[in-house]
């Protein structure tokens, strides 16, 4: 009887389709305001270690080859790959490939939508630290 019980109440417990898992009786978090950045509102695109490191790899330099970042990052083909791609199809990266001679060379360089997301972020992380310190 006590494990249908547990079963029952585990069931109530679970995500609503709106996503909130609050318990009853218990107040709900108070909302940020506009002026009160929230973690949760980072853009998750740059946010992951590697990507952040490539938009900011390209933020200070006009464009980059494949194996620069890899070198600079410290990070392999494939990996470099994935999250090069990940920025890529959101925009905030431009990849040209071209030949020189017969070798293949991949080049990146930071989009205007790129260079303003990252700018963004790092407004919006420096503000997260302000509220933390205050």
């Amino acid at each position: 009887m006590a494990v249908n019980a547990r079963r029952r109440q585990a069931v109530s417990n679970q995500q609503s389709p709106a996503g909130s898992r609050q318990s009853k009786g218990t107040p709900s978090e108070p909302r940020a305001t506009s002026a009160e950045p929230r973690a949760t509102t980072l853009d998750r695109v740059i946010h992951e270690r590697m990507r952040l490191a490539i938009v900011s790899a390209l933020a200070v330099n006009d464009t980059l080859s494949f194996n620069d970042l890899k070198r600079l990052l410290q990070t392999t083909d494939g990996n470099l790959s994935v999250h090069a791609r990940k920025l890529e199809d959101a925009h905030y990266i431009a990849c040209e490939k071209s030949f020189q001679g017969r070798m293949p060379k991949t080049e990146f360089k930071l989009t205007a939508a790129g260079r303003k997301a990252f700018e963004k972020y790092i407004a919006h992380m420096e503000a997260l630290i302000r509220n933390v310190k205050s």
